[in-house]
């Protein structure tokens, strides 16, 4: 079973893992985007909210989505615990708590990408409306 603790530790922990930088990228992407944005150069505002939200939404499917992923590899860890104790019989409780911290793990990771892909999804989301209540004081 060492190849289940193999997908758990590099698969869903490596998923984690880059589902955080595509949340990174996108989210320094935007903020780059909304530090040069011409305001003036918009005369409809529908195509200005549509060119501020543009890829919001890949750092809103992750803040959401890491946990899910984190509890699925933790779920995988604790099967794979069980499984070794049914199959081995006796295990001690170390060889136990081992087995289900790691399991564990997978789901710090998963709040950790989680967390700041939310903040930064909402932090972009404020700044958007921000540019757009700007652009319409501008043009009345």
């Amino acid at each position: 079973m060492e190849w289940m603790q193999w997908v758990i530790d590099y698969g869903v922990i490596g998923l984690l893992i880059a589902m955080s930088i595509v949340a990174l990228t996108v989210a320094i992407e935007r903020h780059l985007y909304y530090r040069k944005i011409d305001l003036m150069s918009f005369m409809d505002k529908k195509k200005l909210e549509l060119e501020l939200t543009r890829r919001l939404h890949v750092i809103a499917t992750i803040g959401s989505n890491a946990p899910y992923v984190g509890l699925l590899g933790t779920v995988l860890g604790i099967m794979l615990t069980f499984y070794t104790m049914g199959r081995e019989g006796f295990m001690d409780t170390g060889r136990i708590m081992i087995g289900l911290a790691l399991a564990l793990k997978v789901t710090a990771v998963g709040l950790i990408v989680a967390i700041p892909a939310v903040t930064a999804y909402n932090f972009h989301v404020r700044r958007a409306k921000e540019l757009i209540l700007e652009w319409e004081s501008r043009h009345g």
